[in-house]
């Protein structure tokens, strides 16, 4: 800024989780990282794949690289109290965009688990109103590192405890960040592109009418000829201080929004960022509140 339930759960949870993190027998890529962190697993002859280099970029920052420099804040952490409805639930669910999301009972100081999407849908579906949920039965165990722990070794941890989330304990024992299996391996390989992505060399893409899926160094202009609106007349906008749509929502703003928050313009539109770190915004939805020009 981590995984409870009945057997045919556990089995599908076991089958899920693990598709990540199980080594294959041809060495999988997380076998191959872990094991870039022991020359010695590195003259493995009977590993198909090659070897990752100890003294390429990524696993100089599985060394260098402490839990405290890739974490989300605790500020930007998206979690849901345990007294969270289904319907609650569903819904942040569907705002944030995570499949996983830390319980907290009382604060955020005080975690005792995580809820996982896949849960809730298999049990409850979509529906929300369910009488008798209960997310407390429902919640799989977190894990806890301390903030100077090498990305390197957590990496090994998770690997080892099939665990895809992490939460970062101060010396005092509150949360100090949250930190995910992807924001690791991103360390190593680069960014890990979804299915929500824009293709490579595509700034902005339609999803549906009157909603966008853009990259924050979207030219303005280019942006503006598409949807044929501007969105620059407005007082709070001075259009000669911003060129990109990440510009425009971060002078809306007034300081660079949490992944999941949506910053309104005066004139209507909506921006989801989809994407963010503490210091830029990388990707956001647009969602337009009038007509769109005719094709």
């Amino acid at each position: 800024m981590g995984d409870t339930d009945g057997s045919s759960d556990a089995a599908q949870r076991a089958q899920s989780d693990t598709d990540m993190t199980k080594p294959s027998k041809s060495g999988g890529f997380l076998s191959r990282v872990i094991g870039a962190l022991s020359p010695n697993d590195n003259d493995d002859a009977s590993s198909d794949m090659p070897a990752l280099r100890p003294q390429s970029h990524g696993m100089i920052n599985l060394r260098r690289l402490r839990v405290e420099d890739v974490a989300v804040p605790k500020a930007d952490i998206t979690a849901v109290a345990d007294t969270v409805s289904l319907d609650e639930l569903v819904q942040v669910f569907k705002e944030s965009g995570y499949t996983r999301l830390p319980v907290f009972e009382g604060t955020l100081d005080t975690p005792i688990g995580f809820a996982h999407l896949k849960d809730v849908a298999l049990q409850h579906g979509f529906n929300g109103g369910a009488a008798n949920f209960d997310l407390r039965a429902r919640l799989r165990p977190l894990l806890f590192v301390p903030p100077s722990m090498t990305i390197g070794v957590l990496l090994t941890k998770m690997q080892t405890e099939r665990r895809h989330m992490a939460l970062v304990i101060d010396e005092y024992g509150g949360v100090d960040g949250l930190v995910t299996i992807e924001d690791l391996i991103e360390q190593v390989i680069g960014e890990i592109e979804d299915e929500h992505d824009v293709d490579e060399g595509v700034l902005f893409t339609r999803e549906k009418t009157g909603c966008y899926l853009a990259v924050a160094k979207t030219p303005l202009k280019e942006f503006e000829a598409e949807i044929g609106v501007s969105l620059t007349t407005h007082d709070d906008v001075d259009e000669e201080e911003i060129d990109t749509l990440g510009g425009l929502v971060f002078m809306l703003a007034g300081r660079v929004p949490a992944r999941g928050e949506v910053v309104l313009h005066p004139d209507g539109p909506q921006f989801e960022v989809i994407d963010a770190d503490p210091r830029r915004i990388k990707r956001m939805r647009v969602r337009l509140t009038g007509p769109e020009p005719a094709e």
